[in-house]
């Protein structure tokens, strides 16, 4: 996956024409009325056309069926292939919404070869089977119904394209998600997928990209703080990991929380993290990815009861938890990316509850979180611990991305390697030999 640009530094295209579209969707978009991309048009069009899957999380009303439409239709025109059945499938949460999208795909397909097709609940099933069976290029359809008619007809996306989830944060409050993934399992292994949300934060939606959409680009047009208002984010500098552990400590004993959960990027900083807060007291238990599903399961059991109330995690383990009364989240590291620093904080603040997450940062890490926070359009409070104050400040120079300016930092300057000495093979051979020198020539 890689991380896209924020929103604002997104190059502005001044209308539709800036993306070359096909002539009849260039032709329908002026029709219509259609004259200048929106925000998520303009970040989400050029990426889809470059044939990447994509996770878009923007608002409702912010553009976002154009987004997916126009590139896909315009795919499938310059890519002619009228007999190869269904080559994109667009699934909805509601009637109301597919009806919409079929609409506004009928309106942009006028005059065109391609043929598109609603199925929903409550229509005729005999003639929905039969969308399924003429070469209906565009399928616009509702989880449950679509799923009815697969069981029926053997392989109708075997030839798919592109596989499109729109609202998928409502299509998983709905109870669709097994239904969405047992379709995507009827669909070509090489099509493209496009996920589009209101949000990020929905405890599914990040779950269900991991699933279906493999190597993806993000959009985040939403900051997360106008996602999760009663989610405090912070950032507490340090020195070193000695200095981390003690920092983390008198957090865990000075906080006020029911259950909290502790990241590390890897098993084992988690493991080693473990015994130390026992030895304070702490009611402190490990998981990870190594642990077979018995003991897993165990701790999982232990840290939902109140057994015990911190669990120490990596990522892996982090992605299928989903326990109540979590509300604080500590990250002992930086996240690798800002997608895995959205599937540790969406561990707190669940059904608007209030949560605090708290980002321990060493001067080797700062250029890491200060991505994530230009990634994910957001700025971490900083918080300092009296008691603990270390010696790390901060860089005393940044760049516009927040970025430290400079030379390497000293720890990275002991990482470097010496330089190599080239190393004559005939000379290898002789390692450990005993030299003799040679015997003088008499004098004359």
């Amino acid at each position: 996956m890689t991380d896209t640009l924020p929103a604002e530094q997104a190059p502005a295209l001044a209308d539709f024409s800036s993306f070359n579209l096909h002539s009849i969707l260039a032709q329908a978009l002026a029709k219509n009325g259609f004259e200048k991309p929106t925000q998520v048009q303009q970040r989400a069009i050029p990426t889809i056309l470059a044939r990447q899957n994509l996770l878009v999380s923007a608002k409702t009303g912010s553009g976002k069926t154009l987004a997916f439409l126009l590139p896909t239709l315009h795919h499938l025109l310059v890519n002619a292939n009228y007999y190869a059945g269904t080559r994109a499938l667009v699934l909805v949460p509601t009637r109301e919404l597919g009806q919409q999208i079929y609409l506004q795909c009928q309106q942009l397909l006028d005059g065109s070869p391609l043929k598109a097709g609603l199925i929903t609940g409550g229509e005729d099933f005999k003639k929905q089977q039969t969308l399924l069976r003429r070469n209906t290029a565009v399928i616009i359809a509702t989880p449950g119904r679509l799923l009815e008619l697969l069981t029926l007809d053997v392989a109708p996306f075997e030839n798919l394209e592109t596989l499109i989830l729109d609202e998928a944060d409502r299509m998983l409050d709905m109870g669709f998600s097994e239904d969405v993934l047992t379709i995507a399992k009827h669909c070509s292994e090489q099509r493209q997928s496009l996920l589009f949300s209101a949000t990020l934060t929905h405890a599914g939606v990040l779950k269900m990209a991991d699933k279906l959409l493999k190597r993806f680009e993000l959009i985040a047009l939403n900051t997360l703080r106008d996602e999760l208002p009663h989610i405090e984010q912070q950032i507490v500098l340090t020195d070193d990991t000695a200095h981390k552990q003690k920092v983390l400590a008198w957090l865990l004993e000075n906080e006020t929380y029911t259950k909290a959960l502790v990241f590390s990027n890897s098993r084992l900083q988690a493991s080693a993290l473990c015994d130390p807060l026992r030895d304070k007291g702490l009611r402190a238990i490990v998981l990870h990815g190594e642990m077979d599903q018995k003991e897993r399961q165990r701790v999982m059991k232990l840290f939902r009861d109140g057994v015990v109330n911190i669990l120490v995690a990596t990522d892996l383990a982090a992605r299928g938890l989903d326990i109540k009364d979590i509300n604080l989240v500590i990250n002992f590291e930086v996240p690798r990316n800002g997608i895995n620093y959205l599937h540790r904080i969406g561990r707190t603040g669940r059904s608007d509850e209030t949560g605090l997450t708290i980002t321990l940062v060493k001067h080797t890490e700062w250029n890491l979180m200060a991505s994530i926070e230009r990634f994910l359009r957001q700025n971490f409070i900083r918080r300092k611990i009296d008691e603990l104050a270390g010696k790390f400040q901060g860089p005393k120079k940044l760049k516009a991305s927040g970025k430290s300016v400079g030379g390497k930092t000293k720890v990275e300057a002991k990482k470097e390697k010496a330089p190599k000495i080239k190393v004559r093979h005939r000379d290898q051979k002789n390692i450990g030999k005993r030299r003799v020198p040679k015997a003088k020539e008499p004098e004359a």
